[in-house]
């Protein structure tokens, strides 16, 4: 478990401060979040003035996006943040196994509430006897690692009958939806995590949703308390979960465009992973790349050593117009050609 603060991308403050350079000069790829956002009406005077009211649907309209059994499967939470924190506190005390490079907040949420943190190999039918639960986050945050229905399903029975608990989050199952587990968790022991934030380019309204059995969600519910997403936040992620045809039109555009990030990678010899929100490297040169880019004011996410990736990783997220691809470009080609002038001097 980290002794500071957990790293995450986003961090544009920090890296002006730290390579001198004023905030508004950087580009900022270091999150996964679609840059081209939902474009989100205008918000109701009510939503403003009002306190939010389970009563007006919200629920009702993110199991029906998400493809849940119904309403009395969902959560609404002040962003999947808010359940990662409080839920290893409601599940028994055990052995949980998070893959070793992942979303960093679930190691230390689950050490937090007394459980054992193992390393988990993704590549496993069979989990280890000494597993109780998993956390899994799918497809994987950021090395893109994606693990089919059946897989997880399976792994979900052998921790049911060790009266343990699989949690899957689908942060950026929204391009690949037919592959969530959002259906199937009228299941004991299956809790799904989404959120709107990463797709639809609003991680900025703090919404998120825990997919599970009803009874569970009770307990989470009276933990968590009342009022956990409000009213301007409900109304932006109704009108995007409403908006099918913007939907088809992001998921086809993100497709072509996560496409292009991979070939520009490939074109100077970074062989990648990704999803079609972001493009992830563990080549040997990915900290010098980083380190690189950030001297000429792009900022990208850097991830220490791990057992999945020895000697570091980057992960890459979209520009968002043609004059940040072209930066991008022209950057990357310099800071290539620093890199090779500090290897071969």
């Amino acid at each position: 478990m980290p002794a500071g603060p957990i790293a995450h991308g986003g961090n544009l403050h920090e890296a002006a401060a730290r390579y001198g350079l004023p905030y508004a000069q950087w580009l900022d790829l270091s999150t996964g979040i679609n840059p081209h956002g939902y474009p989100v009406p205008p918000v109701p005077a009510d939503a403003w003035r009002r306190l939010p009211d389970d009563g007006d649907g919200f629920a009702a309209r993110a199991a029906q996006y998400y493809g849940a059994p119904d309403a009395a499967h969902v959560l609404p939470v002040a962003g999947s943040q808010a359940a990662i924190r409080a839920l290893p506190a409601l599940l028994p005390r055990a052995t949980v196994g998070i893959a070793p490079l992942t979303y960093g907040e679930y190691a230390p949420a689950f050490a937090r509430a007394g459980h054992d943190v193992a390393a988990l190999d993704v590549q496993c039918d069979t989990l280890p006897a000494t597993l109780t639960h998993v956390a899994i986050v799918n497809p994987d945050n950021p090395t893109a690692t994606h693990l089919s229905a059946d897989k997880l399903l399976h792994w979900h029975a052998q921790l049911r009958e060790r009266g343990g608990t699989l949690l899957v989050d689908e942060a950026f199952a929204d391009t690949v939806p037919a592959a969530s587990l959002a259906a199937r968790t009228q299941l004991d022991g299956l809790i799904v995590l989404r959120s709107p934030g990463k797709f639809f380019g609003l991680a900025g309204v703090r919404a998120g949703f825990v997919l599970a059995a009803p009874a569970w969600l009770a307990t989470l519910r009276d933990r968590l308390g009342a009022w956990t997403v409000s009213g301007p936040a409900r109304h932006a992620v109704s009108a995007a979960f409403a908006d099918t045809a913007w939907q088809a039109q992001m998921r086809a555009r993100l497709a072509g465009e996560s496409a292009r990030l991979g070939a520009l990678l490939h074109s100077h010899g970074f062989a990648t992973r990704g999803t079609p929100l972001f493009a992830w490297t563990d080549d040997a040169r990915a900290a010098a790349l980083h380190e690189a880019l950030a001297q000429r004011g792009v900022w990208t996410r850097r991830f220490a050593p791990s057992l999945v990736a020895p000697k570091g990783s980057v992960r890459f997220g979209l520009p968002g117009t043609e004059a940040e691809w072209a930066r991008f470009e022209q950057q990357l080609h310099e800071a290539m050609r620093a890199i090779g002038a500090t290897q071969t001097g």
